[in-house]
């Protein structure tokens, strides 16, 4: 157990240190986000490319730490080119579609070097597909709700968290170690992120811990108790998959494109039912450490007590997305 201390405290020092160097860097070369008066209501611009800061502390803890096996590398190789797509996108230079198809060349990199859905009931020509689509959907998911301060930052420490005590739990601790790595690095950058932030994650932080917590969350054993409890990762990763499918939903029924940018998301709607932005933050984060408990409550209990879990957290997402979408978003 030194080991992953000392790794999760390492990840939190390497982030605190290089997160204030890209922010320098980012401001030197006039990489920022201005407001907007839109969807960006921030005060004055502040930089991003805080994912490379993330990025560059999960990559030198795991390095100082870690032996590199092939499930290792590959989760390294695909998870640079899923921060390369997010960073080039950060630039300006890529549309939704190539945006799109540089997310699935890295979920088919991961696939390839043996990371996807193994589940004994499942047939390999559901569970490659259903990788691609989970790993694009929650890569998508992470990259939406990082509109707010602190959100996906927060959001992300809280899911990697869960998904390595989901792994201890099931003794794959070489998963776990990495999840413990994931959310250090990305707990040491949610110390200059959160509101007022001095640094914002972009395309590159959210699409790169998207994906990783995509690969690291499944595989985890949920399955042990029950077969419904395949569905636990759903539940941890519960807020940004709610967000993308409400988010989806409002703008299919309003007749907006849905890659086009719209403030339909329920962190807008929660400020503007006059909720601050750290009291938005702040309530997610309880919203997601509750829906975190669920999901590794669901690992361990029968199959009855996980139906009845799993109503209860269908029922409450649906009344949450019933009350938000009653709020008044016109200007």
């Amino acid at each position: 157990m030194i080991r992953y201390g000392a790794a999760f405290i390492l990840s939190i020092i390497f982030s605190l240190y290089w997160t204030p160097l890209i922010r320098k860097a980012a401001l030197q070369l006039g990489i920022v986000d201005r407001p907007d008066g839109m969807l960006k209501r921030h005060e004055d611009a502040v930089p991003y490319l805080g994912g490379v800061a993330v990025f560059m502390a999960f990559l030198l803890t795991v390095g100082v730490f870690t032996d590199f096996g092939q499930e290792t590398l590959g989760l390294l190789l695909s998870g640079s080119i899923a921060l390369m797509v997010g960073l080039i996108d950060d630039f300006g230079a890529m549309n939704p579609v190539q945006k799109l198809l540089g997310q699935a060349l890295a979920a088919f990199v991961l696939i390839k070097s043996g990371i996807y859905i193994k589940l004994g009931f499942l047939p390999i020509w559901i569970a490659i597909p259903l990788t691609m689509f989970w790993v694009l959907a929650v890569m998508n998911a992470l990259n939406i709700i990082d509109i707010l301060d602190g959100l996906a930052a927060g959001v992300s420490v809280i899911a990697a968290l869960s998904i390595a005590i989901a792994n201890f739990m099931a003794g794959r601790n070489a998963v776990a170690f990495l999840s413990l790595v994931l959310a250090g690095a990305t707990l040491g950058f949610l110390r200059y992120n959160f509101h007022p932030a001095k640094i914002y994650l972009g395309d590159a932080g959210s699409l790169f811990i998207g994906f990783m917590l995509a690969a690291l969350s499944m595989n985890a054993g949920y399955t042990r108790a029950n077969l419904l409890a395949v569905t636990s990762p759903v539940l941890i990763l519960g807020i940004p998959l709610f967000d993308l499918t409400l988010v989806m939903w409002i703008r299919w029924r309003n007749g907006i494109p849905i890659m086009k940018g719209s403030p339909d998301h329920f962190a807008l709607r929660l400020r503007r039912i006059k909720l601050s932005v750290r009291e938005t933050a702040v309530t997610t984060y309880i919203i997601g450490v509750l829906l975190s408990g669920v999901a590794l409550l669901m690992s361990q209990v029968t199959l009855a007590w996980a139906l009845g879990t799993m109503f209860g957290a269908l029922s409450a997402a649906c009344l949450s997305a019933y009350l938000l979408m009653k709020v008044d978003m016109r200007p």
